[in-house]
């Protein structure tokens, strides 16, 4: 029976959420000298993380330390228990007014407590000035929680103390350790990237044996990653997820594989275009990407990037500024795609074209060849629509031997000459229409029949 993604999350925020209260309640005794069963809040464990829940899985992917897992559940408590941190609404005796010390707010619309990054530091830290400024780091540009974009501060006005901005939590971040889910993303030019899915299955698949041999590791992976690094313990010795190439003339399968490795493990997969993506901008490639990296890291999509030769081509010695900034752009993508967790593939149309170094990295080198004589005609037989026939002059067998087409270029063929017999308002195909189709595939690359 499949699990219950909703109770697997709320299971595992419970037990989340009642070490934050445990821990904010220790916090609040020790900083009013009450007595206390504890002497400091670091005594506290956390819980366990033994369950495949989406938070689970989060914390585990990116290996958040204990203060960091307390400051994310303190960030996502208004969202899941706002009445948790009712208690933080004390008000101080002496000057009638909220403890300065405990940060955060409320607002006009919502009546519950807020914190910020100093409630954070008051939690972690109390009035120990020295801990407090050891775990100034947690808020720091390049820190996880802000590079990946999972929690953000609030921006104060000039002169006011920046860590007294609330914390603010991913919306997506929310969704997933909720629900599981998050909804996908439409493409445009904050997500350059598209959804691409298939109504083939793998017996519609024409691939080189060895071929299919090598795609069969990535479906293993995608079936057995988790048990070899979560379950056998092997995450502290291997980098997450799998990195493929895939390299072969256009047409030869590679699109449609990754499809298909996506729909058999119901993960979404979306095709990243490097060529489209690349900017003339200095920057801006590598912000284009980290937009895709950072939703996909919730998702667990695979990435299939077309076009790799144009960011990970052979470069020639560096001769301008322009050269260094587009090095710094290949040293960031293989650096978040060795980083990510999932599946990623990166497509070719040459293999030699791509810098050794950067093969070096990847799990599998897979090569989609041309279809030979025999592959053809399984592809050609299998082409066309049950409902339509061949004129008795076709002959497969002598087409799939005599001309050198990719799959992708024998279905255009299809295509063509389909529309040629639907114009005479006929559903025979002529041995005709298939030579002129073929004749216009063969002209694109230049070639005669």
């Amino acid at each position: 029976m499949k699990a219950d993604p909703f109770l697997q999350n709320a299971t595992a925020l419970n037990d989340e959420l009642d070490w934050l209260f445990r821990v904010l309640d220790t916090r609040i005794k020790l900083h009013f000298e009450e007595d206390c069963d504890y002497r400091d809040v670091f005594e506290i464990s956390a819980p366990a993380l033994n369950d495949q829940s989406s938070f689970a899985r989060f914390i585990q992917h990116y290996q958040l330390t204990e203060a960091e897992r307390l400051v994310l559940i303190l960030a996502l408590t208004p969202h899941v228990r706002p009445q948790l941190l009712d208690v933080l609404f004390t008000k101080n005796s002496v000057s009638n007014r909220d403890f300065t010390e405990f940060g955060g707010r409320s607002s006009a619309s919502f009546g519950g407590f807020l914190p910020s990054a100093e409630t954070a530091l008051f939690l972690l830290a109390g009035n120990d000035l020295a801990r407090r400024f050891s775990f100034h780091y947690l808020f720091d540009a390049d820190h996880v929680f802000s590079e990946h974009g999972i929690i953000t501060l609030e921006k104060m006005q000039p002169g006011e103390p920046h860590l007294n901005g609330i914390l603010s939590v991913n919306r997506e971040i929310i969704e997933l350790v909720t629900t599981g889910k998050v909804g996908r993303p439409m493409f445009g030019a904050d997500f350059p990237a598209k959804r691409i899915t298939t109504e083939m299955e793998w017996d519609d698949l024409v691939l080189d044996p060895e071929t299919f041999e090598d795609v069969l590791e990535i479906k293993s992976w995608l079936a057995h990653g988790d048990t070899l690094l979560y379950e056998l313990g092997l995450a502290k010795k291997l980098k997450p997820g799998y990195r493929s190439l895939f390299y072969g003339p256009p047409g030869t399968g590679k699109t449609l594989t990754a499809s298909l490795l996506g729909k058999s493990f119901e993960r979404d997969v979306y095709r990243i275009d490097l060529s489209a993506v690349i900017s003339k901008y200095i920057g801006e490639t590598e912000k284009n990407l980290e937009k895709i990296f950072q939703k996909a890291e919730l998702r667990d999509w695979i990435l299939f990037f077309d076009e790799a030769d144009a960011l990970f081509g052979k470069r020639t010695k560096i001769s301008s500024s322009h050269d260094r900034f587009a090095n710094q752009e290949v040293s960031y993508l293989l650096q978040r795609v060795e980083d990510y967790p999932g599946v990623v593939i990166l497509a070719s149309n040459m293999r030699a074209n791509l810098d050794d170094a950067f093969v070096r990295r990847f799990q599998s080198i897979i090569h989609f060849p041309m279809p030979d004589a025999r592959e053809r005609l399984q592809l050609w037989r299998s082409a066309f629509s049950e409902k339509t026939d061949l004129a008795e002059k076709v002959d497969l067998k002598e087409i799939a031997g005599r001309y050198e087409l990719s799959g992708g270029s024998i279905m255009n063929v299809v295509r063509y000459a389909t529309l040629r017999a639907l114009e005479r308002e006929e559903r025979t195909i002529s041995n005709g229409d298939l030579q002129e189709g073929i004749r216009k595939e063969f002209q694109k690359e230049g070639k005669t029949i």
